[in-house]
């Protein structure tokens, strides 16, 4: 097993922004060339070892459901064939690193609102809810919901970054007031199909998202899909077999990550703690097995 990429330089192409877990370059016609590293972050904090294999699970997850979303939203996605991007000269070793992690994409311009789905009540949510009866400051009609309970619809939970870097709910009436209504609307409305879409298909193999994040940009005043869809890193998925209501899930994503951190006692300020070997195996396991169930194919 090679170790994990937790940095990447392409010569040729300037970096045009460098992300918690991608490196993305400026490319030639409007396009960038996204490579998504082994990188893991948790409660925003880049850890300093990553997961082997994970970028290229992420990259291929996101192609396989913008894929399955196309009737819903276009999304930014050219190819995640590294042999179809013709103007990329790579020697042999580069190109085998960077092969089945990188994506060209369409260059839009990103809305900056993180557009959350929530179907079942988790985490940051189930917090919220536990100690005002709330969810992202929406006051919710039913008072005896439990953790990991399906909500009675899915909810649309924006959210934006704040100063400090954190993700910071909003309300969608702020949300709307930052990026205008109609655009809001539009978001709203898109995020929640996919949501539904990709929720009714994990069920028939086994999985519940309980909940979601996606972003959008505007590319010839288009909206479309940008940046990952549904994978372990943006969403929550849960094994039908293990759910039971009013508890904490096991989850096929970095909430093992999560929880490991949180029995070290971290207090979620840089520098993180280095991930022992067993939470690293554990973690990557759980992201191949998410791949397998969701496309039939094995990494």
């Amino acid at each position: 097993m090679n170790p994990p990429l937790l940095s990447t330089e392409i010569p040729g192409l300037a970096p045009f922004v460098r992300g918690k877990v991608r490196d993305i370059y400026e490319f030639p016609s409007e396009r960038l060339l996204i490579v998504a590293t082994d990188r893991i972050s948790a409660f925003d904090v880049v850890m300093p070892n990553g997961i082997p294999e994970k970028g290229k699970i992420l990259t291929q997850l996101s192609a396989f459901w913008f894929e399955k979303t196309e009737g819903i939203v276009s999304s930014h996605l050219i190819t995640a064939n590294i042999n179809e991007i013709e103007e990329l000269k790579l020697d042999n070793h580069l190109k085998k690193m960077l092969d089945g992690r990188t994506m060209l994409v369409k260059k839009a311009s990103r809305i900056d609102v993180e557009c959350v789905v929530r179907g079942y009540l988790s985490g940051s949510a189930w917090s919220e809810y536990k100690n005002s009866g709330t969810i992202c400051g929406e006051k919710i009609k039913n008072n005896s919901l439990k953790e990991s309970e399906k909500l009675s619809e899915p909810l649309f939970t924006p959210a934006t970054k704040s100063e400090t870097g954190h993700d910071e709910n909003i309300s969608f009436a702020r949300m709307a007031d930052k990026i205008g209504r109609e655009k809001a609307e539009i978001l709203k409305t898109k995020s929640i199909e996919i949501y539904m879409f990709a929720e009714h298909y994990a069920k028939e193999r086994g999985i519940i998202i309980a909940d979601t994040k996606m972003e959008f940009g505007i590319l010839d005043n288009e909206i479309i899909l940008i940046d990952e869809l549904l994978t372990p890193d943006s969403s929550r998925f849960w094994d039908i077999e293990d759910y039971e209501v009013g508890k904490s899930q096991p989850s096929f994503d970095k909430q093992y990550v999560r929880d490991y951190l949180i029995f070290i006692g971290w207090n979620k300020e840089p520098p993180a703690p280095v991930l022992p070997p067993e939470v690293v195996e554990k973690t990557k396991e759980k992201y191949r097995e998410a791949y397998r169930r969701f496309t039939g194919k094995t990494r």
